[in-house]
């Protein structure tokens, strides 16, 4: 039994399936048509519409599939998906990317150290960033972890106004955390 592989032979770049769909792909009867000088012309067959697309050398690109009908542009695909991906680097570009700084301190935390520590975490604070502080306790300081506790809430004291509480004191082990994220 031999099989025939039927092909069309058609100028349509190759694009990924997770893009607009173009030319023969689009499987509605009619479509609402813009053409590429952004004048709308209106509901038309797709037949006609892709003739129109054909006639100008370019792509027919449906823009908005989720309407009845659906609306189609002529344009040039491989233009449009330049476009598309310049949209998206803007969009990556202007989203700010929060970032978690820890600040490493002890019970028996020095005065000149403390004050060290607050101003490292206001500074990271003021940039956007999350602070994380983790107290960490050695051999008999476990038994006195209150003081600790003491230090950290003199250290929200200190911030205030400038950062505010994500994740209370928490004791995990022979180590304590707090997350303090920009007021």
């Amino acid at each position: 039994m031999e099989a025939t592989i039927a092909t069309e032979n058609t100028n349509a770049p190759v694009r990924e399936s997770d893009g607009p769909r173009i030319n023969r792909e689009i499987k509605s009867k009619e479509v609402r048509l813009i053409n590429y000088d952004g004048e709308n012309l209106g509901i038309v067959p797709i037949t006609e519409a892709l003739k129109i697309a054909q006639e100008v050398g370019l792509d027919l690109i449906e823009i908005s599939p989720q309407v009845t009908p659906p609306v189609c542009k002529v344009l040039d695909y491989g233009k449009y998906k330049y476009e598309m991906q310049k949209k998206k680097n803007e969009a990556k570009k202007n989203q700010k990317v929060v970032n978690i700084k820890e600040l490493k301190l002890r019970p028996m935390i020095d005065t000149h150290d403390y004050e060290v520590k607050v101003k490292q975490a206001k500074k990271f604070l003021e940039q956007g960033d999350k602070v994380k502080f983790t107290m960490r306790y050695k051999g008999r300081e476990m038994s006195a972890n209150d003081m600790g506790k003491e230090i950290l809430n003199r250290l929200l004291e200190d911030l205030e106004g400038v950062g505010k509480v994500d994740a209370a004191p928490k004791l995990e082990g022979k180590q304590m955390f707090m997350i303090v994220s920009p007021a």
